[in-house]
């Protein structure tokens, strides 16, 4: 071999060393990002973990809580908002009743005939709300509401008789009495100026009468109250009621003589129907991550809410609505992209894809559900969402592995959260099985208890489930969580607000009961 020879191959192995020493330096270098994004998921796991010990603090926290909310308002965290629901369906309703559900940029109307024990027949009309009357008066508002109503019963009985209305109002209301309460604030969208301050179900009947129509509200409430309601008319073991879905609350029975903030107060049944505002429960026990500061910061919630008086300015200005948060439906999404999107950014797990997951919100809740819930080898529904909503293709399996990780993680601490929030209620009925009730009364035997709940997180996603009912049972211990049933209810807004005009209305008050 010449020296030209000797050259090109001394320049080959060089070339060749050189390669590969880049190649080695490229794999040490994946290695590290992997490792990085790894570490970054046991950091979040970490964060999130929820043992029974802690879950307990939380309950405990949640009780103190309640009891503080009783006491006086602004003096804690959570609301404790009386309804004057003083009595709740038994079973024993006969007739037909009207319902309105008004809430977002649709609303219901209802007619629900009850009798011998159940609902015989439930028809309703959605109509969608034109949106100037979001921004117009509130007699513009509920005179539209008046017409459609008129038209739907006109057209269900065409009877002149008196009939009783329940209405639900998903907004922020300061309740007077079990029909009437004035709007402290609007949400979702709507800005009726002259409506702040004014008694919501008198201005509706102003409409209603206006319209020549024979109807009156008979019972004001929210969802989570019409849920409750609903739930006691199908099991009088009923004691409270959850929303677990896009938004999140819980209501119960409380005693009267409980209620310190208005002692005195009178009820036909020395009970009354509280709602308890949960999503503004906070707990230095809750597992709160740098993620959920940065959702904090990014949503603002609690600089949007300022209220009309000082208590709801306290309540509102509480830091960081953390339970609303690491429960409800329309964060947790957000919370798993604000996870991948550090990972993208800190390791190569997603190649050059990291400015697609920078966006908020857009993994939706309901794709977290899918992708947690993929369980085919490959995890091919993992690389369509991946692909299709979030733009980031050719995942290898061992990313989408590392995403439903990640989506596990938020999941299950939400539903953890979530049963540490039920199980501090019953703790405070004394219902949980542990020595001494909250109140100091000492508790016999565990009762057999029934909390309905409705919304889609509990609903409509298995896992999220699963893990709920789980943490009941490593929070109580699995005899006391044998007598506690979780019952599945639907449409507590419209079927269990018809059932509480019912109770209400003034042929059937005293018939009721809590």
């Amino acid at each position: 071999m010449g020296r030209v020879g000797l050259g090109v191959a001394a320049g080959c192995a060089a070339a060749t060393c050189a390669i590969a020493a880049v190649l080695v330096a490229r794999r040490a270098s994946a290695r590290a990002r992997w490792r990085r994004a790894v570490a970054l998921l046991r950091e979040f796991e970490e964060g999130c973990a929820t043992p029974p010990a802690r879950l307990r603090q939380v309950v405990d926290a949640m009780v103190v809580e309640m009891h503080a909310g009783l006491a006086s308002d602004g003096g804690s965290k959570l609301k404790m908002l009386l309804t004057f629901v003083d009595a709740l369906p038994t079973g024993n309703e006969e007739g037909i009743y009207y319902a309105i559900d008004l809430g977002g940029t649709n609303f219901r109307a209802l007619r629900v005939e009850v009798g011998a024990g159940s609902v015989v027949t439930s028809r309703e009309v959605e109509l969608p709300i034109p949106e100037e009357l979001t921004k117009g008066t509130i007699e513009e508002l509920f005179n539209f509401v008046a017409v459609a109503l008129k038209d739907f019963v006109e057209r269900e009985d065409g009877k002149d008789e008196q009939k009783a209305l329940g209405f639900t109002f998903s907004f922020p209301v300061r309740q007077t009495s079990v029909s009437s309460g004035s709007l402290i604030r609007w949400t979702k969208g709507f800005s009726i100026e002259n409506a702040v301050g004014k008694d919501v179900a008198q201005c509706l009947n102003e409409s209603l009468a206006g319209s020549g129509l024979n109807v009156r509200v008979t019972a004001l409430v929210n969802d989570t109250v019409g849920t409750l309601a609903l739930g006691h008319y199908h099991d009088e073991d009923t004691v409270a009621a959850v929303i677990i879905g896009a938004g999140t609350n819980a209501c119960y029975i409380e005693r009267s003589d409980a209620i310190i903030k208005c002692q005195g107060l009178l009820t036909n049944s020395g009970g009354m129907v509280v709602n308890m505002e949960w999503g503004n429960f906070w707990s230095s026990h809750l597992p709160r991550t740098p993620y959920d500061i940065s959702l904090d910061d990014e949503t603002q919630n609690r600089n949007d809410q300022v209220a009309l008086s000082v208590e709801y300015l306290l309540q509102y200005l509480y830091p960081w609505l953390g339970f609303e948060k690491m429960i409800s439906g329309i964060y947790l999404g957000e919370i798993a992209r604000l996870v991948l999107h550090r990972m993208a950014l800190e390791s190569d797990v997603f190649g050059d894809a990291a400015d697609n997951l920078s966006t908020p919100f857009t993994l939706s809740t309901p794709l977290l559900a899918a992708i947690r819930e993929d369980d085919s080898p490959d995890l091919s529904e993992v690389r369509r969402i991946l692909q299709e909503h979030l733009k980031i293709p050719d995942t290898p399996l061992k990313t989408r592995r590392l995403v439903v990780k990640v989506c596990d993680i938020v999941t299950r601490r939400a539903a953890r959260l979530a049963a540490a929030g039920i199980v501090g209620i019953l703790k405070k009925l004394g219902r949980d099985g542990s020595g001494v009730a909250s109140s100091g009364r000492m508790r016999g035997q565990p009762r057999r208890t029934v909390v309905a709940i409705e919304g889609g997180l509990y609903q409509g996603y298995p896992v999220f489930r699963e893990y709920l009912d789980e943490a009941l049972v490593e929070i109580m211990g699995e005899e006391v969580a044998r007598t506690v049933a979780l019952r599945v209810t639907e449409d507590g807004s419209g079927v269990g607000a018809a059932l509480l005009a019912a109770v209400h209305s003034s042929n059937r008050q005293q018939e009721g009961s809590i």
